[in-house]
């Protein structure tokens, strides 16, 4: 038995795998202040629902995986450990100084963002080392020790390390983290080559001292984890989700907590790019995943989950840059516990607020009093009140309609009715608009691209949604209500491991290339050795035109340049790929490889990669019928459907709800929608 978590911003998901390969699915409200009570919450929902106790359900378990935002959320709030950053003679200010760029360049009334350590925490060390790798000055040990002894006295609780060009030559910063350990027998600290040998410098600054920063909370976190799980009777392994779409021990991530900031939501274009394969062999897929708290979108590209170094943690060049490798996932505040209001100029706004898990939504009746896009759908009757959560949570539809009345519909001069749907349609706005900035970055034409909706509220709009977008399906998989809980249940076991290696087509160094790929290969294998699993290894470029600022990640099927053949292949596969993000190749110019990291994947389970979600099969006929507002067709009486309850492969015209215990799903008058054979639901426009 395998236990899958996701804890998001108002529930915590629960996948349960059998060992027969069916699946079940479970939710428990998050607790804010103590996720883990979230997650064992959700254990017994599972555990009472199999008819067991927690310990005797845990007992039966092999493996437990784990997604969390808890680092990111710590960054964010401000809760991270005092961090002290040791730097190169002279580049005291490489995390003020930053890389350049800005949102709005001529807008001065943002304040200049402040580096992640403070200049009053940053130390200069004498040492330097040239680009080429060798030493120009030694580290001066006893300047160094005067640092440390500084460092002393500022009261840090972690030291990171980040200095010039130790992604070639890392004995400078080697030997300091040395003296840490010996001076500080018990301050977690992080080395800028150790944590991403990236080439940049500031990027590679700011990761260790993002990573140095989590250690101390990250390390109590999963501490707490295991020994709670254990408390409570599970024996198995614990596993964490990664930022860059795989898991691996929990042990690991509180070595390298930068690792985990993407956590959860980079598990859902996994799930996204089974789903898409599966249900009309889609290369291209949009994955949105709808929480309470937040909308996620990612992409799949070629089959491809689109992956990113330019983590953002706050809003881009204002917040903080994480430069660490990451499934890319586009966030904006706009979810079903977004709460809406009327500004002085009588507009109408939706988010980035949000009444989270606590105080929630008016219709959770937990204290909220302003209105959300839950309490929305609640008014337009896409919503029942007393089956949500398949009849566990009763709604309080009065509330939700008292709210949106006082709040929006009033100071507007609107009915009821149109307030809540102007709710719900400028949270789809939000969330068009954001799709549309990611396909347009990753050259993805949606109309040739399957959406696909996860998370508990994904199905109250993505059928507008699809429309807008001009996508000609909408699929809501099985697991949908939580897809990034299903991702991680087929995700693999990965690693990624980087090195800084430079050469140009016009003249090509084979040999430190081939060395450096060597390297690299030794290292995935001794990762796949340590994970007592079958894996493989993929190798990625880093490559640019000569004279271009950024590089682009070029896929390589094999890793050879040892000639002529091999170095036009790495170009061929350069120029495609440059092709298909920017539409144009320059053959004239030369092209400079920077960099080389091998991914490496191990697969997690045996067996089919495949599940089946466990149904309970009913008379396939509606359970009746529901009052539904729907923009320009006014109330429309709409059948509503049990999910399980429907025929496979049967074609349905819109208007419909489709209930299961953990979603609805909104199908409105203008399309048709059917359920494939394992369980998804298909809606696409219903021709003229």
């Amino acid at each position: 038995m395998r236990f899958a978590t996701d804890t998001g911003g108002t529930f915590t998901d629960l996948v349960v795998e059998d060992d027969d390969g069916t699946i079940t699915l479970h939710k428990a409200p998050t607790t804010p202040s103590d996720p883990v009570a979230g997650v064992l919450d959700a254990l017994r929902v599972a555990a009472d629902a199999r008819g067991l106790t927690l310990a005797g359900m845990l007992a039966r378990g092999d493996s437990f995986i784990h997604g969390t935002t808890h680092a990111i959320n710590a960054i964010i709030q401000g809760r991270t450990a005092r961090t002290a950053l040791i730097v190169t003679t002279g580049h005291r200010d490489m995390l003020l100084f930053r890389e350049g760029g800005r949102t709005e360049p001529f807008n001065h009334a943002h304040a200049y963002p402040q580096p992640y350590v403070p200049r009053a925490l940053t130390f200069e060390v004498p040492e330097r080392i040239m680009a080429g790798g060798h030493v120009v000055t030694a580290l001066d040990e006893a300047a160094t020790a005067q640092v440390l002894d500084a460092i002393a006295r500022a009261d840090v609780e972690a030291i990171a390390v980040a200095l010039l060009w130790s992604t070639v030559n890392p004995v400078h910063e080697n030997r300091i983290g040395e003296m840490i350990a010996a001076r500080f027998p018990d301050m977690p600290y992080s080395l800028s080559h150790s944590v991403n040998p990236t080439l940049r410098e500031f990027r590679r600054a700011s990761s260790a001292a993002i990573d140095a920063s989590l250690k101390p909370l990250m390390g109590a976190y999963l501490g707490s984890l295991e020994a709670r799980l254990a408390d409570a009777g599970f024996a198995g392994r614990v596993m964490v989700l990664t930022s860059a779409g795989g898991m691996v021990d929990a042990r690991e991530v509180a070595a390298q907590p930068i690792s985990a900031i993407n956590s959860g939501p980079s598990m859902a274009p996994v799930a996204g790019r089974h789903y898409a394969r599966r249900e009309g062999g889609f290369d291209s897929a949009i994955i949105a995943d709808t929480g309470g708290t937040t909308y996620d979108i990612s992409i799949i590209a070629d089959g491809r989950v689109a992956m990113t170094r330019d983590l953002w943690i706050g809003e881009p060049y204002r917040g903080h840059l994480a430069g660490y490798p990451s499934v890319e996932v586009k966030s904006v505040g706009a979810g079903g516990g977004s709460i809406a209001r009327v500004d002085a100029s009588g507009l109408l706004h939706v988010g980035p607020q949000s009444a989270g898990a606590m105080p929630g939504p008016v219709c959770y009746q937990r204290g909220g009093t302003l209105p959300t896009v839950t309490d929305a759908c609640v008014v337009l009757g896409y919503l029942d009140p007393d089956f949500f959560l398949g009849g566990k949570m009763k709604l309080d539809a009065l509330g939700a309609r008292r709210a949106i009345e006082a709040h929006i519909a009033a100071p507007l001069g609107v009915s009821l009715e149109e307030a809540a749907w102007s709710i719900v349609d400028l949270a789809t706005e939000a969330m068009v608009q954001a799709i549309q900035d990611l396909v347009v970055n990753q050259g993805i034409d949606p109309a040739r691209a399957v959406l696909i909706g996860g998370g508990g509220a994904a199905g109250l709009n993505s059928t507008f949604i699809a429309r807008r977008l001009g996508c000609p399906r909408l699929l809501i998989p099985e697991t949908g209500a939580a897809m990034s809980a299903a991702g991680a249940m087929m995700s693999d076991i990965t690693a990624e491991f980087a090195a800084t290696v430079y050469s140009n087509t016009a003249r090509f160094d084979s040999d430190a290339v081939s060395a450096s790929v060597a390297g690299l290969a030794a290292r995935a294998e001794d990762f796949i050795a340590r994970s007592g699993r079958p894996g493989g290894t993929q190798f990625i470029a880093e490559a640019r035109y000569e004279g271009q600022a950024w590089e682009i990640d070029v896929p390589l099927p094999k890793a050879d340049f040892s000639s002529p053949g091999a170095i036009a292949e790495f170009r061929a596969r350069f120029e495609a790929e440059h092709l298909r993000l920017f539409t144009i190749v320059d053959p004239a110019s030369e092209i400079e490889l920077i960099g080389l990291r091998a991914r490496v994947q191990c697969s997690a389970r045996d067996g089919e990669s495949d599940f089946k979600l466990m149904m309970e099969q009913t008379d396939a006929s509606p359970r009746g019928s529901r009052s539904v507002y729907f923009a320009g067709a006014g109330r429309v009486e709409t059948p509503v459907w049990r999910l399980d309850a429907l025929a496979p492969d049967r074609m349905f015209d819109g208007p419909a709800l489709i209930e299961s215990d953990f979603t609805t799903i909104v199908v409105d008058p203008a399309a048709r929608f059917w359920r494939s054979a394992p369980g998804a639901i298909l809606i696409e426009e219903r021709p003229l």
